[in-house]
């Protein structure tokens, strides 16, 4: 991982969610210029995407030295995944652990098709520096969130574009707890409250209930992990 590359572009990954707002204040802390880039694939949290915009502004607004770097918003629409895929991010069923052990929220091959995507924009746009926020220390057991994934499509990358491709997950080693220090790390309880307010986690897409962690459902797996996370961080300030 990186820690300073001050003259460098980076683009990431960014959802809308907690983890990716994290990443992007990681980023804009590290890199000379962002680039976001989002996906449409048909997911039932789709709102997530809406939530975006409002992040961006909150950013700009926390430093202006964030504001500056500040790049083009990128949105890639992949409906093929959903067509392939039977779960619960891309169909109206119960969110339920599968046969294979596996949650059936996991999207076979989401982040690696996100990952190559990001990086054949980034080719065409002279970027060689992806951040994700993929974790597996605090996570829901997706096999393409672990760092062996994300090192061996890395290699792949590399190769496969004839350029150094650098994959930055600076969330990897970090619990959810540890996630939200590192956002008051980064920016205070500004960029907190921010997250808080204005990223969504929810699969279901639920926005009505507003929690100490944010909003959400309150009961999917995304949202016990946020609302663990925030238990944890809050316990510790």
């Amino acid at each position: 991982m990186t820690e300073h590359a001050s003259d460098k572009t980076a683009l990431v990954l960014f959802s809308g969610g907690q983890d990716s707002a994290t990443c992007l204040a990681w980023a804009l802390a590290r890199f000379a210029k962002v680039e976001t880039i989002g996906f449409d694939y048909g997911q039932r949290h789709l709102i997530e995407l809406a939530c975006r915009e409002r992040l961006l502004e909150g950013l700009r607004a926390i430093s202006a030295d964030w504001a500056a770097k500040l790049g083009d918003n990128h949105t890639l629409t992949i409906p093929t995944l959903a067509e392939i895929s039977d779960t619960a991010l891309t169909r109206d069923v119960a969110i339920a652990m599968g046969a294979d052990g596996l949650p059936n929220t996991f999207v076979p091959g989401r982040n690696l098709i996100f990952l190559t995507f990001a990086a054949a924009l980034a080719y065409r746009r002279g970027i060689t520096d992806i951040v994700g926020g993929m974790c597996e220390t605090d996570y829901s057991g997706y096999p393409d969130c672990r760092n062996d994934t994300i090192q061996a499509l890395q290699n792949a990358l590399t190769l496969g574009m004839a350029r150094d491709v650098t994959l930055h997950t600076p969330l990897m080693w970090r619990d959810k707890a540890a996630t939200w220090q590192l956002a008051k790390d980064l920016g205070g309880d500004a960029l907190v409250d921010l997250i808080r307010e204005d990223s969504h986690t929810c699969y279901l897409g639920t926005r009505g209930a507003r929690h100490d962690w944010g909003y959400g459902c309150g009961e999917c797996p995304a949202c016990r992990l946020r609302a663990k996370g925030w238990r944890e961080y809050a316990a510790g300030i």
